[in-house]
């Protein structure tokens, strides 16, 4: 399958507008000798802090955009709620950044759509079954579990068993950062996936939030809400029998689903991500093993 064309990323008329005004500012002062810190000071806006994600691995940050961390919070978690091993979801992320950037694109080459660019041609369903996420992302695990010994292939050597790519050897430059984003994601390092993100444009809707983690684990985590409004997660019944592990797992995935669902705060053991600070603190009191505590904009 041939890489799809690059999606451009819409932005908003007044963005747009900003955006350009301040390029040419900078471009204006720059011919006077200044740079653009100069110009940012004299415009008083303070820092621009990007909207990311990251997943931190052996002292290295390796980022997504807000939108791909939810794709990657999904394809991990399936296969923490299926019982397969962390390299499952690291070639899941593998393959998708390669074929789609982590998007669930309705284009690509010849009929391939989708996070995983399968064809309806090729007996991979049809165009509105692709196109579900989670169908295809279970699809793809399907064939990966078919693959003899896939767990100790190499990773671009395990995906090209599944995809039969046109590139095969393209899985690989994804591997690393893969690797980071699926110890992360299904529990295996602690604290290490977190997103700056602007400020909730809204307030968070628990009913929302509760039908995403059943629909991305797979009805596996239960949901309950407390007094104070804030949606308790329980991963004990996830397959692993580590309830800390399991209890990563969730935190990091509610993290990366923060964007869409205006999350403010995300708890476990005695960590706590704060949406402000776009990091990992003490938490304001100890979470059971297991479970994960999200407060969302009010």
């Amino acid at each position: 399958m041939s890489r799809p064309p690059s999606r451009q990323t819409r932005q908003r008329p007044g963005a747009r507008r900003a955006v350009g005004g301040l390029l040419l500012t900078v471009l204006a002062v720059g011919a006077a000798g200044l740079g653009v810190a100069a110009v940012l000071e004299r415009l008083d806006v303070g820092p621009v802090t990007p909207v990311r994600c990251a997943a931190e691995q052996d002292g290295t940050r390796w980022y997504l955009e807000p939108d791909q961390a939810e794709t990657a919070a999904l394809l991990s978690a399936t296969t923490v709620h299926r019982g397969m091993p962390a390299r499952a979801a690291t070639i899941a992320l593998a393959t998708g950044l390669q074929e789609s950037k982590l998007r669930n694109i309705d284009y690509g080459d010849r009929d391939s759509v989708g996070i995983f660019q399968q064809r309806p041609s090729q007996g991979w369903g049809t165009v509105e079954q692709i196109l579900d996420p989670v169908y295809s992302t279970n699809t793809f695990l399907d064939a990966l579990a078919r693959v003899d010994g896939y767990e100790e292939l190499e990773i671009t050597v395990a995906a090209q068993r599944v995809q039969r790519s046109g590139f095969p050897d393209a899985y690989a430059q994804h591997e690393t950062r893969s690797r980071a984003w699926a110890s992360g994601l299904t529990g295996w390092s602690a604290a290490t996936v977190t997103c700056d993100l602007r400020e909730p444009e809204g307030s968070g809707d628990p009913a929302q939030l509760t039908a995403r983690v059943q629909r991305d684990f797979a009805g596996t985590v239960a949901a309950t809400v407390d007094a104070t409004g804030a949606v308790v997660l329980d991963g004990a019944s996830l397959p692993g029998g580590d309830p800390a592990r399991s209890g990563w797992a969730v935190a990091h995935w509610a993290v990366a689903v923060a964007e869409p669902h205006h999350v403010v705060g995300v708890e476990h053991a005695d960590r706590r991500w704060d949406r402000a600070e776009g990091a990992w603190g003490p938490a304001r009191e100890p979470v059971p093993a297991g479970q994960v505590r999200v407060t969302l904009a009010d």
